[in-house]
């Protein structure tokens, strides 16, 4: 049975579309109710989320006509300021249905264009920002083209997925057919399909980095600075890890701030919330990806612990068409988070947590599993299971602390078949 909001609950209301696991989401509820009644759009009945919403309604959030009748129900009891999204897989529908109620903050043409990353290149490449050669195809043949076109080795990834889900490094032609095979199997059904599906695109070597940005009015403030902390081997391309500091020079870079100015102003985005991603190469920022939802993997949790900047309430500001908070009240400090992973595919039986390691620097530990939960490694799955995170004065500290992340967790389960 939905809530009922207290009569004297003056917060306005945002609608949530769709949550997902606690672990790695609840912070972001718990930043945004503060300021902001939510009633929650989601596929299942709530409960993790009962503290932080007040209603509720089970709906499909994929489908639009389902997603809008159920908001439009809402409406008709209570005066709706936003619609507030931050899972990848929705935001296409969000962006629909904030247009249908009249919403203009992130118009449905400019988050498709951010979710398809083959129409990001093209309106980053029309605005003459640096890009790696990129394309989308359709069959084996045509990537061992293009492929041999621009030179090995290269980057084979899925149109519009996130999560670094199905990216592979190829290092050479004869490893090109396993690789697109895999890539091309996997996909997320009743998302946007495309029959080009693969994308193979240069390689551009160099770091990794995200930087959180709100926009409003046109004007993009970026909030947080994240490092990626990549594996090696079977994980080449996973985030197993982030590193912010809130000192980070290029919060202030004029270059950066330029470059992401311009690509927002490219895909069509001027109020809400992105997360974009670029490659440092031989001092050149290529922009790899824009997001139109807060960063995953705990950043903006890693830049309220930095500095104070609270992303996920400066995202819900700009949802609702308010200037929204950008301060950074500080201490300025640095953390690292890293992620843990099973040591193979399985079935999990148990997930532990060893909490004797939870001292300073070591402010969070936690599982992000259960038993019986089916747990597949990159590049099929996420995988993630759990997180440490360490927040210190210096970006050395909170990385030391957090090595050798296996060290923390101990997980056991039945080995899975492998996937087909």
């Amino acid at each position: 049975m939905p809530h009922r909001p207290p009569a004297d609950d003056d917060r306005p209301l945002l609608l949530l579309v769709a949550s997902s696991y606690w672990v790695y989401r609840a912070y972001i509820l718990e930043a945004v109710s503060a300021r902001y009644r939510l009633w929650l759009l989601n596929p299942a009945p709530p409960t993790w989320e009962d503290p932080y919403i007040v209603g509720h309604t089970v709906v499909d959030c994929l489908d639009l006509d389902k997603l809008t009748a159920a908001a439009r129900e809402v409406a008709e009891h209570h005066e709706i300021a936003g619609v507030y999204c931050y899972d990848e897989v929705y935001v296409e529908t969000a962006a629909y249905l904030s247009g249908a109620l009249g919403f203009t903050t992130f118009t449905p043409d400019a988050v498709a264009r951010c979710r398809d990353k083959s129409a990001t290149r093209e309106a980053l490449r029309k605005a003459g920002l640096p890009q790696p050669a990129s394309k989308p195809v359709s069959s084996l043949e045509q990537a061992r083209a293009f492929a041999a076109d621009i030179g090995y080795p290269v980057i084979l990834k899925p149109r519009n997925l996130g999560g670094s889900m199905g990216v592979r490094k190829v290092e050479r032609p004869e490893a090109l057919d396993a690789a697109f095979a895999l890539t091309d199997g996997v996909r997320m059904g009743r998302i946007r399909q495309f029959e080009d599906y693969v994308i193979v695109e240069e390689f551009l070597d160099g770091p990794e980095i995200s930087v959180e940005c709100v926009l409003h009015q046109g004007v993009c403030t970026p909030l947080i600075v994240a490092r990626k902390f990549l594996g090696e081997g079977r994980f080449a391309f996973e985030e197993v890890g982030h590193d912010v500091d809130a000192n980070d020079p290029l919060l202030t870079d004029p270059l950066m701030l330029d470059i992401a100015q311009r690509a927002h102003d490219a895909v069509g985005l001027t109020d809400g919330y992105t997360h974009i991603e670029f490659k440092l190469t031989g001092g050149t920022m290529h922009v790899i990806e824009i997001n139109a939802r807060l960063g995953g993997g705990m950043i903006p949790h890693l830049g309220r612990l930095t500095s104070g900047v609270d992303a996920p309430l400066a995202a819900a500001d700009a949802v609702a068409g308010r200037a929204p908070d950008v301060s950074h009240p500080g201490p300025l400090l640095a953390a690292s988070v890293r992620f843990a992973y099973p040591p193979y595919d399985m079935e999990v039986t148990s997930a532990e947590a060893h909490r004797e390691f939870l001292r300073p620097p070591i402010v969070e530990l936690q599982v992000g599993t259960q038993p019986g939960a089916q747990v597949r490694l990159p590049p099929r799955g996420l995988a993630r299971s759990g997180y440490v995170i360490a927040v210190a004065e210096t970006l050395a500290e909170s990385r030391a602390a957090v090595a050798d992340t296996e060290r923390f967790f101990t997980f056991t389960g039945t080995p899975l078949e492998p996937a087909s």
